[in-house]
């Protein structure tokens, strides 16, 4: 239904039905006790907990959602998350729009197995506070989307493929919201 869903906008929106570009990206969710079991420590962010992988299209419609410690590093996960994408959108996506969390050899050549190029998206020059990065604030945004459903703010869960799940139906009733919106205001 996700898929659907994300067809129907996508074709609202005068783009193709299936996606040719990606954007990947992980946030830590605090854990509770229990999902104490399966959390894990991440030193950047200093939070025990769960990271949540998401993979979104250019519009920021979620393709493939992967929940994994807190510890687990980005680019570890980068061929399972090609993998659900391309399951996802009949290995239509052909690039993937990473953080500097995503570089290296092995990652690009995980994702390269699925058919799909990495792109690190990074600024050009220094800068100090936060600063918007083309084509990353879509992913980012999805999570903010997201954080919007209180389930969703922490761990609460005790499988990891609950916590997935809950994603997707978060997702599903935002793209709902947006399909009546966008079907309410054409003529």
């Amino acid at each position: 239904m996700v898929h659907d869903l994300r067809a129907m906008l996508r074709w609202a929106a005068g783009r193709n039905a299936q996606p040719s570009a990606a954007i990947f990206d992980s946030a830590t969710r605090p854990s509770t006790p229990e999902s104490g079991h399966r959390a894990g420590y991440d030193g950047y962010k200093r939070r025990k907990g769960s990271e949540i992988h998401l993979a979104v299209d250019t519009l920021g419609e979620v393709l493939a959602v992967l929940v994994t410690p807190a510890n687990a590093q980005d680019r570890e996960q980068v061929e399972a998350l090609a993998a659900a994408v391309q399951e996802a959108t009949g290995s239509a996506v052909e690039l993937a729009f990473v953080d500097q969390g995503y570089t290296g050899e092995q990652p690009a050549a995980d994702a390269a197995k699925h058919g799909i190029r990495l792109e690190v998206v990074k600024l050009e020059e220094a800068k100090r506070g936060f600063v918007l990065l083309p084509r990353r604030w879509v992913v980012e945004r999805s999570f903010a989307w997201a954080a919007r459903f209180r389930r969703l703010a922490k761990d609460y869960e005790r499988l990891p493929e609950v916590v997935a799940g809950l994603h997707f139906v978060a997702f599903v009733s935002l793209m709902l919201h947006r399909l009546v919106t966008t079907v309410a205001q054409s003529p």
